[in-house]
């Protein structure tokens, strides 16, 4: 029977056995990974492994450290159609989707207004929808369409809705008639043409606009402006005959597919938006806001449909406040 002391020295001899196939197996993955084939009686000293091997965790740790900021500073994948417009062109022109040169004088072509592609007009027919907006392009925030703000700024909704929210959330959602009541039109315009201007460096504090129905007018107006409303033109047919519905069950589920009607930038700001106005009537008896008045006041706002005779958009109205009612009372469910 062997003694411990020997048991003790085999013990110790297969873990130096262990380690170094272990440390083999590292320098074996980590030359991998440099590119590097050292195999064999060709495999470098400990002398010279130690220093390689304190580089290649170095690299691989940066790769992996580049490879999280790349993903987390992705923009967000909204797609967005091209806004061409027929332009002239000074000087020698070739078109960027099939590199031939742009024949004539004038009106040699077309040109997008939002990110500046320049190709004959019957390429821009097959060009991807793979727009990325230039904000040396976009010069403005209202009145500039919804999708194309988001993607020039990179952001998943606009600074506006962000911003406003914030700003409304932080100090008056106990104001009483909020958003039923309005600020002055000149501040409100004043608020407009500082994001036209500023941007996200706009200044909405209580310092600049003391009233918060200034900021609310502002948000508003960032909505009516939009020249595709937040519930698309598409889809506002789909979200008026869901509000006719009368079982609540199937209502419920219509408005789920109606909402995959939406434009990825116009379904997460209705999303934010509801769950605001959710915030808002859970103060109610302060503010004396509930769902129904909230629809009243953004039914119109959200929801405009294009080419409507007066009787029909006149009729149009009381389902615009429903489906508004509706979103914000479902909105943990809906979205």
């Amino acid at each position: 029977m062997p003694s411990r002391e020997s048991y003790e020295v085999q013990k110790g001899e297969k873990s130096l056995v262990q380690k170094a196939k272990l440390e083999a197996n590292q320098q074996d993955i980590l030359a991998a990974a440099l590119g590097m084939r050292i195999s064999g009686p060709q495999k470098p000293p400990a002398t010279i492994w130690q220093p390689l091997k304190l580089f290649a965790y170095s690299q691989l740790t940066s790769l992996v450290r580049k490879a999280t900021l790349k993903d987390s500073s992705l923009p967000h994948k909204y797609e967005k159609v091209h806004n061409f417009k027929v332009h002239t062109f000074r000087g020698p022109h070739w078109c960027e989707y099939c590199a031939n040169f742009m024949w004539g004088l004038k009106a040699q072509g077309v040109k997008c207004a939002d990110c500046g592609l320049n190709v004959h007009k019957q390429c821009s027919t097959m060009v991807p929808r793979n727009c990325v907006p230039d904000l040396k392009h976009v010069k403005k925030v209202y009145s500039c369409e919804l999708t194309t703000l988001v993607k020039a700024h990179n952001t998943k909704r606009p600074m506006v809705v962000d911003m406003c929210i914030q700003e409304i959330e932080s100090r008056g959602l106990k104001s009483e008639g909020l958003y039923r009541m309005s600020g002055f039109s000149d501040s409100v315009e004043d608020v407009k043409s500082a994001f036209d201007r500023d941007g996200e460096k706009t200044d909405i504090s209580a310092n600049a606009y003391e009233d918060i129905n200034i900021i609310t007018g502002a948000l508003k107006l960032y909505l009516r402006d939009l020249p595709i409303p937040v519930i698309s033109y598409d889809a506002y047919p789909r979200f008026i005959e869901v509000a006719k519905l009368e079982d609540p069950e199937k209502q419920q589920e219509a408005f789920r597919e109606a909402l995959e009607l939406l434009p990825a930038a116009h379904s997460e700001t209705l999303r934010y938006l509801m769950v605001h106005l959710k915030r808002v009537t859970l103060n109610e008896k302060d503010n004396l806001m509930n769902a129904e008045n909230l629809g009243i006041v953004f039914g119109p706002t959200l929801l405009r449909a294009p080419n409507l005779d007066a009787m029909t958009a006149l009729n149009d109205i009381r389902y615009q406040r429903q489906v508004v009612e509706f979103l914000i009372k479902n909105e943990d469910t809906l979205f």
